[in-house]
């Protein structure tokens, strides 16, 4: 059975400016590969500067790889095809109140996606954003509503509500569970497992809580200074590290808990 997302080779180089002779480079990631199939969550955990955010930007297309492809059911994405990207894979972010301009209600924050990537009419998009705020546990009513007007928790629903309304295969969730309290991190995480299984939705989360990690993924991905160290089944990555650099992530984050 082949993967719903099969990334190879994938890498990131960056030129530093004032090097213009010397063409100094600083590589944000090496040469990545993997795979995720559909109904599945990946992480992909590491310190700050370990290459998971360069990683995502890519996969979102919101960087061009310097080597690489990624392909979604055997098709590959083309860097500069925002249409194709945005249409298949969306990016969910961790503070999301930030991400929802505040002069706008939620139906033209959800109808602007849709506006701009269907052919649905006015009627056909308004039908679908009410069945969209179902989904995700709001009223049809909020539709009228503005930013402000919601809590932190909706607020994340509702951005989760505008990643799935164009119907997309892979959601990049980059910390978008790490700002909430944890009886709304485990509502949040239930109606995930829950639009995964209707959608068949492959979310790959970008973390540093192995936590949350421990709850959500079914695989994970350690990165250390922009390479893969690790990667496998989440339990047993995490029961039985191999590589030092996660033995060390693991060890801290028990101490950071123990220190409450």
């Amino acid at each position: 059975m082949s993967s719903l997302l099969d990334v190879n080779n994938l890498s990131k180089t960056y030129r530093l400016p004032g090097y213009w002779l010397k063409k100094k480079t600083f590589t944000a990631l090496e040469p990545t590969s993997f795979s995720l199939e559909a109904k599945k969550t990946l992480a992909i955990v590491g310190e700050t500067g370990s290459g998971k955010s360069t990683l995502a930007k890519l996969l979102v297309g919101a960087e061009k790889p310097t080597t690489g492809q990624i392909k979604l059911n055997g098709q590959t994405l083309q860097a500069g095809n925002f249409k194709q990207r945005c249409q298949h894979v969306r990016m969910i972010f961790q503070d999301s109140g930030t991400t929802l301009n505040p002069s706008l209600t939620i139906e033209q924050l959800l109808d602007e996606p849709l506006y701009l990537n269907t052919d649905l009419n006015e009627q056909e998009r308004s039908v679908l954003i009410r069945e969209t705020l179902q989904k995700v546990g709001l009223l049809a009513e909020h539709m009228s509503f503005y930013p402000h007007m919601f809590s932190g928790g909706q607020k994340q629903r509702i951005s989760l509500a505008r990643a799935i309304i164009l119907k997309p295969q892979v959601i990049i969730l980059d910390e978008a569970l790490a700002a909430l309290d944890p009886s709304l991190r485990s509502q949040m995480i239930n109606l995930l497992l829950d639009l995964q299984q209707q959608m068949g939705l492959a979310f790959i989360l970008i973390s540093h809580n192995l936590g949350i990690v421990r709850h959500f993924c079914d695989e994970m991905m350690v990165m250390n200074d922009g390479k893969i160290v690790e990667s496998g089944k989440t339990l047993e990555v995490l029961s039985s590290p191999k590589h030092a650099y996660t033995k060390k992530l693991i060890m801290s984050q028990h101490l950071q808990v123990s220190l409450r």
